[in-house]
C-alpha cells in the first residue's frame, strides 16, 4: 500500500505538487488523471524518492520512505517517465543489473528473467543490445527491469505513451495480471479511456492539486456528469486548471 500525505514541491516561482494526498490500496489499480503539467510526475517521483519534498510524508507499506529509503525502495518498481536504458547494453544485462542491485542471487535473477521473457515475448531481443530498439520494445525491457526484484507496488508514469496498439494492449495485461496477484499499481495517465478501463479508483489532478478521487462511478455521481471524460473537464477546467 502507498500513501502520500500533504505532498508539496516547487521549482522557483512553479508549484508543482500542492499538498497532494492520496492513498493506493493492495490489489487495486488507482489512477493519477490529470493534463500534462497536473503534477503527476513529480508526485509519483517523490513517492518512489527520486525528489525530496519540500513537505509531505510518503509510506511504501507501513514505512516512511524518507526515514527508511533503501526498505521502502526495494518494494517499489519503477517505470519512469523516460526509460534511462543504456543503448550498449542488451536487454538481459539492463534486467541482470536492476536484479544485483536489489540482491538477487544469479540464479534467481535467471528464473526471474526468463519468466518476464515469456510473459513480454522478449525472447527475440533479449540478448540485443537496445540501440535502435523500438519505443515499445524499449519499454517491454524498462518494464521487466522494473519488476524483477518482485516489488509489491509498481508506480508506472504513462506507461502506454508512444505504444502501438499491440503493445498497448500487452501493457494492460501486465496490470491486470499484477492486480490479480494483490499488487499495489498506481499508474499516471492522460488518456480517458485507458483509466477507465484499468482503474479501481482515480485521482484527478489539476493544477498541482488533487481535484477529486473515487471509483469512476463515484466520480460521475459527484459531477452529475455523464461521462468521464466529461466528469473530468468539470472538475479540472476546459485548459486543465482546477476549477
Amino acid at each position: 500500500m502507498i500513501a502520500a500525505r500533504n505532498l508539496h514541491k516547487a521549482f522557483g516561482s512553479v508549484v508543482a505538487a500542492d499538498s497532494v494526498s492520496f492513498s493506493a490500496p493492495d490489489g487495486a489499480v488507482t489512477g493519477l488523471l490529470g493534463p500534462n503539467g497536473a503534477g503527476k510526475t513529480t508526485s509519483l517521483r517523490m513517492i518512489y524518492g527520486l525528489l525530496k519534498p519540500a513537505g509531505g510524508q510518503v509510506e511504501i507499506d507501513g514505512l516512511d520512505i524518507a526515514a527508511n529509503p533503501l526498505a521502502a525502495q526495494s518494494r517499489i518498481g519503477v517505470l519512469p517517465d523516460i526509460s534511462g536504458l543504456y543503448a550498449r547494453l542488451t536487454a538481459r544485462e539492463h534486467i541482470r543489473y536492476f536484479g544485483e542491485l536489489h540482491g538477487l542471487s544469479r540464479a534467481e535473477i535467471d528464473r526471474r528473467t526468463a519468466e518476464w521473457i515469456g510473459i513480454l515475448d522478449l525472447s527475440g531481443i533479449i540478448d540485443r543490445r537496445v540501440a535502435g530498439f523500438s519505443h515499445g520494445e524499449r519499454t517491454k525491457v524498462a518494464i521487466a527491469r522494473a519488476l524483477i526484484h518482485n516489488p509489491q507496488n509498481i508506480l508506472l508514469d504513462e506507461p502506454t505513451n508512444g505504444l502501438d496498439v499491440m503493445s498497448t494492449r500487452a501493457v494492460r495485461e501486465i496490470i491486470r495480471h499484477l492486480r490479480s496477484q494483490g499488487r499495489c499499481v498506481v499508474f499516471s495517465s492522460h488518456v480517458m479511456q485507458e483509466v477507465s478501463a484499468l482503474c479501481d479508483r482515480i485521482v484527478v489532478m489539476g493544477h498541482g492539486r488533487v481535484v477529486a478521487e473515487g471509483t469512476a462511478e463515484e466520480l460521475l455521481a459527484q459531477t452529475g456528469m455523464a461521462s468521464l471524460e466529461d466528469a473530468f473537464v468539470s472538475l479540472v477546467g476546459p485548459q486543465g486548471e482546477a476549477e
